[in-house]
């Protein structure tokens, strides 16, 4: 049985790229999906790729909608529970490095600039998330936001305003899977020594893992991202 059958999906920025790619996978592994995307002839050729795969039309919801506003947010989730009926994954994975107007860089460039890229990059992922919590909670689901390289700890002087999105998508990440974890969204229990050896197995799976090298993998269950003031909640969570 394909791993996600009877899973519902939404991928955001899914008309092209990782988002696309992404929506692709997650359909041919059984789920039901939503892609969206601003650009409607992108998301249509996302929709035929999934086709091509041999998934059905009925597991397929294409909505063309710009997640910087709350209305097509709400239309992207209303259309995905009115169809599917349920939300098990959320891929926060819209994002763009919005170049200057002015081709400025650095402390150059313009505030406006800072404001485009923080609402497609941090504020569409909080307000989506939020939206979907209530729903995610009741399958325990689960969501994944899309960062990249650009978010640190190395410098990039032409992406300051996009380097510091995706900074603090990272810690928005962080904090908010703490916040989750009371709610199995998604772990929420003590390791167990399968979930090590299932990870060294994915590691070692170059059909999956390729493209992974030299990274420190941390499997503890969020163990890592509690601070010494939250010890104490945390215990209570995980009894």
């Amino acid at each position: 049985m394909p791993r996600f059958t009877g899973k519902v999906a939404i991928v955001t920025g899914s008309s092209n790229g990782i988002g696309r790619a992404t929506a692709v996978l997650f359909a041919k592994e059984g789920a039901k999906v939503t892609i969206t995307g601003r650009n409607a002839q992108r998301l249509e050729e996302t929709k035929k790729q999934i086709l091509a795969a041999g998934v059905c039309d009925q597991h397929i919801n294409s909505l063309v909608a710009d997640v910087t506003k709350d209305s097509d947010l709400d239309k992207v989730l209303e259309t995905t529970l009115s169809k599917f009926g349920r939300l098990d994954i959320l891929v926060n994975n819209a994002g763009a490095a919005i170049p200057d107007a002015n081709g400025a860089t650095g402390t150059a460039q313009s505030v406006e600039n800072y404001d485009e890229i923080m609402n497609l990059n941090m504020r569409s992922v909080i307000a989506l998330t939020k939206k979907a919590v209530p729903h995610l909670t009741k399958t325990k689901g689960e969501i994944v936001n899309i960062s990249s390289i650009a978010s640190g700890p190395r410098s990039n002087p032409e992406l300051v305003h996009y380097s510091v999105a995706k900074a603090a998508l990272d810690q928005y990440t962080r904090n908010i899977s703490l916040d989750l974890i009371q709610y199995v969204i998604p772990a929420g229990v003590m390791g167990k020594p399968d979930d090590i050896a299932e990870s060294i197995a994915f590691l070692c799976d170059r059909r999956v893992s390729s493209y992974i090298i030299g990274h420190q993998l941390v499997v503890d269950g969020g163990t890592s991202l509690v601070m010494g003031l939250n010890c104490q909640d945390f215990s209570k969570m995980i009894q």
